[in-house]
């Protein structure tokens, strides 16, 4: 099978020809049909982050049809349209069995720690093929797994309740879906926070206030637009300066939820921007996987539309997936390309 690999940090990724993987007693071969290409990706290529040795074939927004099944399996069959939960678990662990399967000690990622979905096929646990529903296409299904799953995690974390105000910092592939689920949680005013118009317009269309950050203090103009700042605050980008505007636009009992991945340390003023409004400061990693069939039902239901946020389509193709990864480099136009094999 053709899969696209990172061979080294920082250089561009190559199409290699690789043997299809077998599945084994109690996985499932999946068939690729959608991959998200995520910013997460160029974190790992631009070495962020430690990941299994390489070469390795990236990629852990994953959706697709089940070729073969193991031997073991009688929940799935060929056929089956499955979207995947990148976290691959022991299962019996502490974490595991009290739904925090994200601290799972040996816990591996697709696309990070094992082979992703760049790739013609991918053989992977049947417990993390998660059925998607008839009428979904299986490019949305693929995005919602990371993106949508994420963010829906997120929003839990802050604990968003009816008639709250929201502030999203990063309107890219997250964003997008952060805009939609705050307002199926109930949340009233939702801030949309970018630089990019193409973004902006598009969150606005999706009912968001948008913050253009490129010409405008966004802690500033959301005072101005709020009584002293929103109760949830999602940061989305892994970028110290967002981090702490999504602390500092909170109002006094505020939640920041931090999402997106940094390298450099977040300072945040102690007594002014956490203490003395009694805010809280959220760390949210990945999301669980009893979590995706809601979110997956968000989306049958219409009420999550990934439509607007697939900007692009591109081949198994190492040319067009680096020059992908370049434009998520520069932050540049698009809001999320998904490779179709």
């Amino acid at each position: 099978m053709h899969a696209v690999q990172l061979t080294a940090t920082r250089a561009p990724l190559e199409l290699r020809e690789l043997p299809t993987p077998q599945p084994g007693p109690s996985e499932v071969l999946v068939k690729v049909a959608a991959a998200g290409i995520c910013h997460s990706d160029v974190h790992y290529w631009e070495g962020m982050s430690s990941l299994a040795p390489l070469p390795l074939t990236l990629g852990h927004e994953v959706a697709g049809v089940i070729e073969a099944v193991g031997e073991d399996i009688a929940t799935h069959r060929p056929g089956d349209r499955v979207a995947l939960h990148y976290l691959v678990t022991c299962g019996t662990c502490g974490y595991c069995r009290s739904s925090s399967e994200q601290f799972c000690e040996d816990a591996e990622m697709i696309g990070k720690d094992r082979a992703g979905g760049y790739a013609e096929y991918i053989s992977i646990p049947a417990i993390n093929a998660v059925p998607v529903p008839d009428g979904i296409p299986l490019e949305r299904a693929a995005i919602s797994m990371c993106s949508s799953a994420t963010v829906f995690h997120a929003l839990r974390k802050g604990r968003v309740k009816p008639g709250e105000s929201v502030a999203v910092f990063g309107v890219g592939g997250l964003g997008m879906s952060a805009i939609q689920l705050a307002r199926a949680f109930g949340a009233i005013d939702i801030y949309a926070v970018d630089i990019q118009a193409e973004r902006l317009e598009t969150a606005a269309k999706l009912g968001a206030i948008p913050i253009d950050a490129s010409s405008t203090d966004p802690v500033a103009e959301i005072a101005h637009r709020t009584i002293r700042g929103v109760d949830v605050a999602l940061g989305l980008i892994g970028n110290t300066a967002t981090m702490q505007q999504a602390v500092r636009v909170l109002r006094p009992y505020g939640r920041a939820v931090l999402v997106g991945l940094a390298d450099r340390p977040l300072e945040l003023d102690g007594y002014g921007e956490i203490l003395g409004k009694e805010a809280e400061v959220i760390g949210c990693s990945d999301h669980l996987l009893e979590e995706l069939p809601t979110v997956l039902e968000y989306i049958k239901t219409g009420l999550l539309d990934l439509g607007p946020v697939i900007t692009k389509t591109v081949p198994l193709d190492a040319k067009a997936i680096n020059e992908v990864f370049e434009n998520l480099r520069n932050y540049g136009p698009g809001i999320r390309t998904v490779i179709v094999p």
